[in-house]
């Protein structure tokens, strides 16, 4: 049966650790096996939609084949994708760990690591939401495949939501010569980080913290794939920032209105009941 609602003892783990991990059975076989066809379709540039991605940080023959394939809003361009990114039912979950009465998308990301790719540095999400009122977010990440440790899982930093924000590094983000050097600068004086990596089954994910120091290592598995659907998620009510900008997010602020347009960011769940009305629209593929 699908994840529905977490138990008393999963929302205060959340908040104790900055993460939550389900390790199997998020997402059925099925939806699976869709979201990986979907995948290499959206990576070879088959855009369904017709509309290209917000990013797309990988091109093969244009970057180096031992780079993380990123892909940020791939929703935007296949409507398989979409249907689990804006998931009602995520959008929900990610409500009751953060408090929220309600959730939009920001952004989606498409990940994909073969073997022999290189790390994504540490990084605090929170770093880069400037741009939004208020600026923060919680993110649910999906794994298409089994985990391994050595694989280049997504690793978190226990208990580090309660660090200070720290300045936005994006030079260090994509194939950085130390990945976890960013964590050894922000950990407190004599705190020795502990770093969980997430082993789970494919199906399986993890809901984390805006302010949480993550990233992941190289993957140097010579056969493990590691494809990974994330949804960074906002409090329904976000708006943008009247002065701060994000170079590419703040095309769409309208002059003269703040708030968040819902056919770029729709609202996944809202306890009112009010979700988007054109997400009805998608094919159903959650769970």
């Amino acid at each position: 049966m699908p994840v529905e609602r977490f138990t008393d003892d999963q929302v205060e783990r959340f908040h104790a650790d900055g993460f939550l991990i389900v390790e199997e059975g998020f997402l059925s076989d099925d939806a699976l096996e869709r979201l990986r066809d979907r995948f290499k379709r959206i990576f070879d540039g088959e855009y369904e939609t017709g509309i290209k991605p917000d990013e797309v940080n990988w091109v093969r023959g244009r970057d180096p084949e031992d780079r993380t394939r990123q892909i940020c809003n791939g929703w935007r361009a296949d409507n398989e994708i979409a249907a689990q990114a804006l998931s009602e039912r995520t959008g929900r979950l990610a409500a009751q760990l953060m408090d929220y009465s309600g959730t939009r998308i920001l952004q989606d990301n498409c990940l994909w690591k073969p073997p022999g790719t290189k790390a994504i540095g540490m990084h605090q999400d929170g770093s880069y939401a400037d741009y939004l009122v208020p600026p923060e977010m919680i993110t649910c990440w999906i794994a298409l495949d089994d985990t391994f440790a050595g694989a280049g899982p997504i690793e978190y930093v226990r208990g580090s939501h309660r660090w200070p924000k720290s300045a936005p590094q994006r030079s260090q983000f994509h194939a950085p010569e130390d990945w976890l050097a960013p964590i050894r600068a922000a950990a407190p004086p004599d705190h020795d980080p502990e770093i969980v990596p997430v082993v789970v089954k494919a199906g399986g994910c993890s809901f984390h913290h805006n302010l949480v120091w993550h990233g992941s290592g190289p993957n140097v598995n010579a056969t493990v794939e590691r494809r990974a659907l994330v949804s960074h998620m906002l409090a329904a009510e976000t708006r943008f920032h009247p002065a701060n900008v994000d170079l590419i997010y703040s095309r769409y602020r309208k002059r003269g209105d703040l708030s968040m347009d819902e056919s770029f960011f729709p609202v996944m769940w809202d306890r009112s009941g009010h979700r988007t009305p054109w997400l009805s629209e998608l094919p159903d593929i959650d769970f």
